[in-house]
């Protein structure tokens, strides 16, 4: 018996249905779950230990700890979440992580086509929307358990050949070449789950010892954050980090089960020993998974500024600043005095949001590289940061009963102004993405349509300037040539609807995705300039914002 008499179209079909059904049932579980779950992981990852139990949750949900780091990298990106956050959350995915080969080791594959006839007439026959992803969940269930079922049956063969039992031989005798092997089949098909997966059906089989096995199972914990450095690649320096985090754990983990193989090995057998043998790797899995990630939960901080060390941040030199000058022994001795340090903190902040509006335009113009695009992300990123900072030091300044009046409407104009430069540079970030969306259909706008945008966001950057001189300055004069350009602004904002309007009649627009965000693009620079206004209003009449530091403590 040769390897050519294998079965090989069974091995690979039911390999491919076994890794398809991983996916099709994430994708069921995570459309069943809804939009809710974002709203869950911002809500509930307020720490890392937190969002241990979030990535636990995401990972079961998914069927994939890869896409729960890049859904934790889009909210650390977003300023929605901290890096120690993130953290907490790829620790919880490698504890969900090992669901799929519990799932498997219950070896009910004698009902895989029963379950997998009725996902389909939920699929087929579903009235509701959801009837339907619940159909694709069941379905994608059903089809691990046959194609495991497939692909077992044809690798119970390989103990019969004599190459391959001198290979499980050799890997029996060296923990190295088990786990090198793992760690390989991992990384090439993407996935941690399938090549437990394998390891499970090869013990079964008899074609591989336990001692082998567990090797096999530590290094597809390192394959698997090969996903992640893919992703990662020319990304941003975020996701880099995130992807070094999760590759630092998993070797660590690896090195750690590698050394204590033997009393692991003889623990699992006298605890797990009368249980099916794919059970056995399951619970080795399990506990091995939860154990690492209980051990790594206290030191996640130190994990975090390591990678960050590893990968230090993109951002120039000039752009790191710290706001240094928000003393907060100076609100209480001398709060004239910290008045002016907030006004120094905001220039720094308004020079930021022009820089990423200058870039917005250029964006049009010529499509940035994904450097450019981490640039922008990371001045915007500053731009919030500095947001909370100045908030957070105003609100601690309007506390103090020693403010005067005029310190006191020199706080309300403060946080005004923040807060409107502050939308103004979310606003540019938007900008981006309508270029973006359009970009990647390979769609342009027309030349008449970018010379309208470029009119536009030529007057917005002049009412920028204008804003940030009636910032320093207070100068009712000021205000009023500010008035004057954003009433220039709305009419021409009205001007370009009117002939989009008349080039969608006329068909001249051929590319659908420019032409439905177009006019999203007039209104974001129009309401950039909005807010232009409002800081000029604000300058002059004194501070009348419409949401003061006191209503926010309430």
């Amino acid at each position: 018996m040769g390897i050519s008499s294998l079965d090989w179209g069974m091995v690979l079909g039911g390999f491919g249905l076994f890794m398809f059904g991983i996916k099709f049932m994430g994708d069921g579980l995570k459309a069943t779950a809804g939009d809710r779950l974002r709203d869950y992981i911002e809500k509930y990852t307020s720490n890392p230990v937190s969002g241990l139990f979030i990535g636990i949750i995401m990972t079961i949900i998914m069927q994939s700890s890869s896409a729960t780091s890049a859904i934790s990298i889009g909210l650390v990106r977003a300023g929605l979440m901290t890096l120690e956050q993130a953290a907490g959350i790829i620790l919880g995915a490698t504890i969900g992580t090992p669901v799929t080969s519990f799932l498997i080791s219950v070896n009910i594959e004698k009902y895989a086509m029963f379950i997998i006839f009725v996902g389909t007439m939920l699929i087929c026959f579903g009235k509701k929307r959801q009837y339907v992803y619940i159909g694709n969940v069941i379905l994608g269930f059903g089809l691990i358990f046959f194609g495991m079922a497939g692909m077992g049956d044809s690798l119970a063969a390989l103990k019969e050949l004599p190459e391959f039992e001198a290979i499980a031989l050799e890997m029996s005798r060296n923990p190295i070449l088990a786990m090198l092997t793992g760690v390989l089949l991992t990384a090439l098909v993407q996935s941690s789950a399938a090549t437990i997966g394998v390891a499970q059906k090869l013990y079964q089989a008899g074609a591989i010892t336990f001692s082998a096995s567990l090797p096999f199972m530590f290094g597809a914990n390192i394959g698997t954050t090969m996903t992640g450095i893919l992703a990662a690649i020319g990304g941003s320096t975020e996701g880099k980090r995130t992807a070094a985090l999760h590759t630092t754990i998993n070797v660590i983990s690896t090195i750690i089960g590698m050394i204590l193989l033997v009393p692991y090995s003889n623990f699992i057998q006298s605890v797990a020993g009368n249980l099916n043998p794919m059970m056995q790797i399951a619970v080795a899995n399990i506990i091995f998974k939860t154990a690492t990630t209980l051990l790594f939960l206290p030191f996640v901080n130190k994990l975090v500024a390591f990678v960050c060390k590893l990968i230090p941040d993109k951002v120039s030199e000039e752009h790191k600043v710290l706001l240094e000058e928000l003393d907060e022994d100076l609100t209480k001795i001398l709060p004239s005095a910290a008045v002016k340090a907030s006004e120094n903190a905001t220039l720094k902040l308004i020079d930021m949001v022009r820089l990423n509006l200058v870039k917005v335009d250029e964006f049009l113009h010529k499509p940035g590289t994904e450097d450019d695009k981490e640039a922008f992300d990371s001045r915007e990123a500053i731009v919030n940061t500095f947001d909370q900072q100045i908030t957070a030091y105003l609100i601690n300044l309007n506390m103090q009963r020693n403010l005067t009046g005029q310190d006191k409407n020199d706080v309300r104009f403060m946080f005004d102004a923040v807060k409107n430069y502050e939308r103004v540079g979310d606003l540019a970030t938007n900008m981006i993405e309508f270029y973006k969306m359009v970009f990647e259909k390979n769609e342009k706008f027309s030349n008449a349509a970018i010379a309208d945008i470029d009119g536009m966001h030529a007057k917005l950057l002049d009412m920028f300037d204008l804003s940030a001189e009636t910032f320093v300055t207070r100068n009712a004069d000021t205000y009023e040539r500010l008035l004057i350009l954003e009433n220039e602004l709305d009419a021409m904002e009205e001007e370009a609807r009117r002939k989009h309007f008349e080039r969608m009649t006329d068909k001249v627009c051929n590319s659908p995705v420019a032409e439905s965000v177009y006019s999203d693009i007039l209104g974001t620079l129009e309401r950039m300039g909005d807010h232009c206004l409002n800081v000029g209003k604000s300058a002059v009449t004194g501070g009348t914002s419409d949401v003061s530091p006191d209503e926010l403590m309430a």
